[in-house]
């Protein structure tokens, strides 16, 4: 029988987890890019033990799964040794491969890419973006780095203009918002690792200034046709149609969150995704290992994120677990994995009402239930 959550002591700490993932403003793998050709095996977190993860307590999934006042249904796939479990409830699809906006997992790849690019000596973490995109942020702005923009420790606050065609705004605009004359300049010294997608709207430019390519191009070289997600891209501007079958009823919606959070895939490609990812096999060892490094102000953060970008939670017995929140059209989705990607959950639920922090407190217990 499978042991509850209290008897084996496996409550996660998280904080935050829903906040995180809300929109911004309003396995075999071949010709991989040549910044993994030399990856080797992942690194262990400091100051973290691994350890391998307990049964799946399949009682509280289906619990948390029934539709509630929390949510009309729910989607989980949990995969791993020993362990290969799809689920779904109530208002979604039952199709295991239904379509999804994933909103800020989007990150994650946008974050893989970046790496990359450092892999193959484009820039370093610590290059001022300003030297990559001159003219882009105003002159009397300190440095920001690649590194911050990561793991938000850059100090950007949020736009305090609407950006031109705000139903349906370019990354370009989006920027322009953020550097108007009337915001206020980021915070420096930076004191805070405070969550911002502004920090990956900048990444995404960083991605199509260094390569000459548009970011979606360089998912797809990089990522997404070298693995076969054959289910996961980014929409084209404007294109707000989602593909059959879809996991909710299908929603119009613009992509315009672009790589801070405009992408669309499936649980199966997420699922693959995170185990190559973790497992090493995306990044060569010395960006492997910034996926697990955490800077020194994710001590306090009310979410701690990565150098790499990776949001890191913690069970109780000390086992770290690794991943994305992301929510777009009343989707609450996640993507974790333990740290060596041996086990990994995919879940996204239908959210009930706006209350963050009920919405919270489910996806913790959903992951929970699955580590």
């Amino acid at each position: 029988m499978t042991k509850s959550l209290n008897s084996r002591s496996r409550s996660a700490r998280w904080t935050g987890l829903a906040a995180v993932g809300a929109a911004l403003v309003a396995v075999c793998v071949t010709a991989l890019p040549a910044s993994a050709a030399t990856a080797g095996p992942l690194p262990s977190a400091v100051g973290s033990t691994l350890r391998g993860p307990a049964p799946v307590d399949r009682q509280a999934l289906a619990r948390l799964m029934a539709p509630d006042e929390v949510a009309n249904g729910t989607m989980v796939r949990i995969t791993g040794p020993g362990v290969h479990l799809t689920e779904t409830t109530g208002r979604l699809s039952r199709d295991p491969a239904a379509y999804f906006r994933i909103g800020s997992i989007t990150k994650l790849f946008t974050s893989t890419v970046v790496l990359q690019l450092v892999g193959e000596g484009r820039f370093t973490m610590d290059t001022p973006v300003q030297e990559i995109l001159p003219g882009t942020l105003p002159a009397g702005w300190a440095p920001i780095t690649v590194r911050q923009l990561l793991s938000h420790t850059s100090g950007l606050g949020k736009p305090c203009v609407a950006p031109e065609n705000p139903g349906s705004p370019t990354p370009a605009a989006v920027v322009a918002a953020l550097t108007d004359p009337k915001c206020p300049a980021p915070r420096s010294p930076v004191t805070v690792q405070q969550y911002n997608g502004m920090n990956y709207f900048l990444l995404g430019l960083v991605v199509e200034k260094t390569t000459g390519h548009p970011y979606a191009d360089e998912v797809q070289r990089r990522i997404t046709r070298p693995l076969g997600l054959r289910h996961t891209y980014l929409p084209r501007p404007g294109d707000t149609s989602i593909p059959a079958p879809s996991l909710t009823a299908p929603v119009a919606d613009d992509p315009w969150a672009w790589a801070e959070g405009g992408m669309i895939s499936n649980a199966p490609d997420l699922e693959r995704f995170l185990r190559t990812l973790l497992g090493g096999r995306l990044l060569a060892p010395a960006q492997q290992a910034e996926l697990f490094r955490m800077p020194a102000l994710s001590a306090t953060a009310e979410v701690p994120f990565s150098m790499g970008g990776l949001a890191r939670g913690e069970l109780d017995d000390g086992t770290p677990v690794w991943g994305k929140t992301g929510s777009k059209a009343g989707g609450v989705n996640g993507l974790f994995g333990t740290q060596d990607g041996r086990r990994v959950l995919v879940y996204s639920y239908l959210a009930v009402g706006d209350d963050a922090v009920e919405q919270r407190r489910r996806a913790e217990k959903l992951i929970e239930a699955a580590f």
